[in-house]
């Protein structure tokens, strides 16, 4: 037989490529199950990873789009560092040298009358916009044109004429403050890019009907031929800097950092999703590893035969990556294809957020992404690769002679013993647990959870025979005592005692699927548990009141809160307005809340964290959340600059609290104080507190009498809480999903793993009949036998996924999301997971048993393997 040359590939038609062919898929034909497995956790794995990819992506572009369609053809936007500015400012920037076209905005979420939820309203100037933003134009009807400046109609775009189910011609009631009034459908508007839902006004009708006089939210300007734009929006910066120092800033329309901004609000939550799908990527890694290790060592002596007959151990260790790879290959595009229709029907079904809510309002489409499918293909062939190479090295180390004999497959894994390595990635995990965060994401952290994995699974042959060890001279020593011994449990214990890295095998497949479990389940129920304390300790009033259950328009004013106050059975009436700020033009705006609190005792209404600063005599205290001491680098003790009432003021940061609310950071002032700075005297949200005796029904009762109680929207802190977990467990569908994934492709291997061992071993098992040992209890070595692993698995998985989830809880959570949270377990889940690994290990054990033993003990022990 001719072989090829060291370093020289064979030709396809040569005998060695027949050689090559012969062995991939004689291995192929004889454990179909194992390879299809191994093929089958590549393709999730990558499918998973690129599906999210995709639908991120996505829903990411379209939602900057959406954002410059707003936009339109304006060269520069000035925009408020408050949510909205006096248009004093208009004329000024309208006039400037090199403006060509000035043209406001006032842009509202404004609260339904009849629907859940809130409407993007557009107020524009229709004769200037129609130059800037031409597609946000109304289409009136015809010999109607005079409709675009009417103070009583508003344009939709098809997707909110769907959603809200209106056409021409139609009512829509929307809500201001506690009132509702009535605008006309007057028409579609030019060109909404697809599920983008807006409604365009006349800009004078919105500040009328909105209770929004003299305010504007942007100017969009147009340049004039020939001026430098970037020289034009530096020096403007520069000129409103000095004449309003911190009010207002100066950007192009989706610049670096509007970019920033939008990439910003999800970036964690997208980088999140997709390291948990590569969890599942790096299961199947370990089930490649256990498939082409168990490949090996029953190969070996045909192996070597090959060597002897000339074929080189370059040739031989290529030829055992060439199958791992096959799988990779194989894997990887059934996970391209696969990822991409998953995208397609997620996107089709559930929109762009995954439930997260970030990207609500747009209507993504699915496009494929060549360099991305390179990127997740790779990772689906290096996985294989890399499960394949231990077991491939191997196998062309062994010297032919001693791997002709019979009998040698433990010493083949004693390499896998080795401590050293595994001691070295558990000691960088120890380091890189503590390192800061790089981009604002816990790369580091991330290394530490893989490194955790690696390094423990490492240990496992170590662990494995020191372990049966110990229990095999606990069972000689009581044999010795004992004047019946139990041949099954010292038949058992003997094989594992002296056999731990065929062992290790599948107690690594058990080690890799219920530590990340247990990893997975630890974070999800500590943040779940975490919000459900922190909603009930920031509801500590029986009755909570809004006018509307959505948007920014909604509002109560001072005669509607002294009416709330007088409401009759209520002891205490507490009221809190929310508004954004925009501190950074690189970051998300953060939440400004002002509310009614004691700054002597803040802990009362607040979750706070650490120790709390003392407020200096004729301060503004200022509680910061923190995700804004993190993003911003403050502190309790400092100084906070807030933009309110059209300059900037400065408050004394008194504390951080924990917010779950809020990942751009949060920021709680005194009402008084903000009244004082603003001049806002409305609120949007009310807590009551019941008088003694008074149940609750009675104040509800009270609100529904008031001549706005219709527009009341009412809440007790439980259906709060019950709607807020809700949303949580919406966010963390896909984590579910993945999380329950990477258990089944961890059970599949376990399964395989325990089914090739036990199949392999059917000469011993014709051994142990031939010496009087029974089928019954061949079987009952088995079951014990995948028991004792099985537990030893889960201990030491549950070991591990408690120490990564440590490093999710205080690394990965607080680094990607910027609050932390208390360390929870779940014991039904965990205990639930376990019972089912076991069960599973021991009813595989007896069926593979069953099969083995099925050929007679003649022929097993007959058989050359």
């Amino acid at each position: 037989m001719d072989v090829p040359a060291a370093g020289r590939p064979a030709a396809a038609g040569s005998p060695a490529g027949l050689l090559v062919r012969w062995l991939l898929v004689g291995e192929w034909r004889a454990h179909p199950l194992r390879a299809l497995l191994a093929i089958v956790a590549i393709a999730v794995g990558v499918a998973m990873g690129f599906a999210i990819h995709l639908i991120n992506a996505a829903a990411f572009n379209e939602f900057s789009a959406a954002i410059q369609s707003l936009a339109g053809q304006a060269d520069v936007q000035v925009s408020g560092r408050e949510a909205a500015f006096d248009e004093a400012i208009y004329p000024y920037l309208a006039t400037h040298a090199g403006v060509a076209l000035a043209s406001p905005v006032l842009e509202l979420d404004a609260a339904l009358a009849d629907a859940k939820g809130s409407l993007k309203i557009v107020g524009l100037d229709p004769l200037r916009a129609g130059v800037i933003s031409p597609d946000l134009t109304g289409v009136p009807e015809a010999g109607r044109a005079a409709d675009v400046l009417g103070d009583d109609t508003i344009f939709l775009s098809p997707a909110a004429q769907a959603w809200l189910g209106k056409r021409r011609g139609d009512t829509l009631r929307v809500r201001a403050g506690t009132r509702d009034f009535s605008i006309r459908v007057a028409g579609p508007v030019l060109r909404a890019r697809s599920g983008q839902r807006i409604g365009v006004m006349d800009i004078g009708a919105a500040q009328w009907r909105f209770g929004q006089v003299g305010k504007l939210t942007r100017v969009d300007l147009k340049l004039r031929d020939g001026v430098d734009r970037g020289a034009f929006e530096r020096s403007l910066a520069a000129e409103l800097e000095r004449a309003y120092p911190g009010r207002f800033r100066v950007a192009r329309p989706n610049d670096a950092n509007q970019e920033s901004r939008n990439n910003n609000l999800s970036r964690a939550y997208r980088v999140n999703l997709t390291v948990l799908a590569l969890v599942a990527l790096f299961t199947g890694a370990f089930l490649v590893f256990s498939t082409q290790a168990l490949s090996v060592l029953r190969r070996r002596s045909q192996f070597a035969l090959l060597r002897v007959l000339g074929l080189s151990r370059r040739a031989l260790l290529r030829q055992i990556l060439l199958e791992g790879a096959s799988l990779g290959v194989l894997g990887a595009l059934l996970g391209i294809l696969g990822g991409y229709a998953l995208a397609a029907a997620a996107l089709r079904f559930f929109g762009g957020d995954l439930g997260a809510g970030y990207f609500t309002g747009v209507h993504p489409q699915v496009r494929f992404t060549p360099v991305a499918a390179v990127v997740f293909f790779g990772l689906g062939l290096g996985t294989a690769l890399l499960g394949c190479l231990a077991p491939a090295w191997e196998a062309a180390r062994a010297r032919p002679a001693i791997a002709l004999k019979s009998g040698n497959d433990e010493a083949a894994l004693a390499r896998l013993a080795r401590v050293w390595p595994s001691l070295i990635c558990l000691a960088l995990a120890g380091v890189f647990s503590f390192a800061p965060p790089v981009f604002d994401l816990p790369l580091f952290g991330y290394f530490a959870v893989a490194l955790l994995l690696v390094g423990g699974i490492g240990l496992m042959p170590r662990l494995a025979a020191s372990t049966f060890r110990l229990l095999d001279r606990f069972m000689q020593a009581r044999t010795a005592l004992s004047s019946a011994p139990s041949p099954v449990l010292t038949l058992t214990l003997a094989r594992l005692a002296n056999a731990p890295g065929q062992a290790s095998i599948a107690l690594g497949g058990v080690l890799a699927s219920f530590s990340l479990m247990v990893a997975m389940g630890i974070m999800v129920a500590s943040f779940r548990t975490s919000v459900d304390d922190w909603i009930r300790h920031i509801l500590p009033a029986d009755l909570y009141v809004r006018s509307s259950g959505g948007g920014n328009t909604g509002a109560f004013g001072p005669g509607e809160q002294r009416l709330l106050a007088a409401v009759p059975g209520a002891a205490q009436v507490a009221f809190l307005r929310t508004r954004p700020l925009s501190l950074d033009p690189a970051r998300p705006d953060v939440t400004l809340v002002a509310r009614d609190i004691d700054a002597a005792d803040p802990g009362r209404l607040l979750d706070l964290v650490g120790a709390a600063a003392p407020l200096p005599p004729g301060a503004r205290p200022a509680w910061i959340s923190e995700a804004m001491g993190d993003l911003y680098g403050l502190a309790p003790g400092r100084t906070v600059t807030l933009p309110l009432g059209g300059k900037p003021q400065a408050f004394f940061i008194a504390g951080v609290w924990r917010d779950y609310a809020s990942q751009s950071g949060s920021v709680i002032v005194r009402l008084p104080d903000y009244r004082a700075l603003t001049g806002d005297a409305g609120v949007t949200d009310a807590a009551l507190w019941a008088a003694p005796g008074v149940p609750v029904e009675r104040i509800e009762a009270g609100l529904r009498a008031l001549p706005f109680g219709a527009a009341l929207a009412l809440a007790r802190p439980g259906d709060i809480r019950a709607i807020s977990l809700r949303i949580f467990d919406r966010s963390f569908a896909v984590t579910y999903l993945l999380e329950a994934i990477a258990i089944a492709i961890g059970m599949s291997g376990v399964a395989a793993t325990f089914s090739a061992q036990t199949l392999a071993r059917a000469k011993e098992f014709g051994m142990l009949r031939h010496v009087g040992v029974t089928r019954g209890q061949v079987l009952r070595i088995l079951a014990i036998e995948g028991g004792a692993l099985t537990a030893l698995g889960v201990l030491t998985g549950f070991a591990l996924g408690l120490l990564i989830s440590l490093i999710l809880v205080y690394v990965v959570n607080p680094q990607s999301f910027h609050w932390t949270m208390q360390l929870h377990l779940p014991w039904a889940l965990l205990l639930g997971v376990a019972a089912v690994l076991l069960a599973a290990s021991v009813v595989t054990a007896l069926v593979s048993g069953r099969y083995a033993l099925s050929g007679g003990p003649v022929r097993a022990v007959r058989e050359d393997w």
